[in-house]
């Protein structure tokens, strides 16, 4: 794990950065206020956002990071290269990087999984002077997942993975 300025991360996760930073505008969060966005970038450079929506039953919110997962998997994609994820409060903005949840690290342990193995992230504060570039292995150690259950999950990759996956 490092700390880059946006300035010194590729211009990829800058334009990722800067799609979470946007996309947090629409969270729906009447009771912590609390504004976060996500952005996955995939395979094929498609750049899939998700942003926190709550619920008065508190337990039934999802954060930034599942919605991404969850709309690009509607949207066919489940490999990813990138994530990036920023917040700010109500009134504040954050001076520490925003960090996924323990729900949010194993959804994306399961989708780097499905990616090969690992992505980057991007993890950021609200003004983008401190971007933590890490990796959801690195942010997820001793995961438990589709491998520990020895569940073969080559059937839910995209066809043209599986077909590179297991030539002919």
């Amino acid at each position: 794990m490092e700390i880059q300025s946006f300035a010194n991360i590729p211009s990829e996760a800058q334009i990722l950065l800067l799609a979470a930073s946007a996309v947090k505008e629409h969270a729906y969060n009447p009771y912590s206020r609390f504004f976060v966005g996500a952005a996955l970038l995939t395979y094929s450079d498609d750049i899939v956002t998700g942003t926190n929506y709550e619920s008065a039953s508190y337990g039934a919110t999802i954060c930034a990071e599942r919605a991404a997962i969850v709309a690009a998997n509607t949207k066919g994609f489940r490999q990813f290269k990138a994530l990036a994820v920023i917040a700010r409060g109500e009134e504040n903005d954050m001076l520490e990087t925003c960090n996924p949840c323990g729900l949010c690290r194993q959804l994306l342990f399961e989708a780097a999984e499905l990616s090969g193995g690992d992505f980057v992230c991007y993890l950021s504060n609200t003004a983008m002077t401190k971007i933590r570039v890490t990796t959801v292995t690195e942010l997820f150690p001793l995961p438990f997942g589709p491998s520990s259950l020895k569940i073969n999950i080559q059937p839910y990759l995209p066809k043209e993975s599986q077909a590179a996956q297991n030539p002919s």
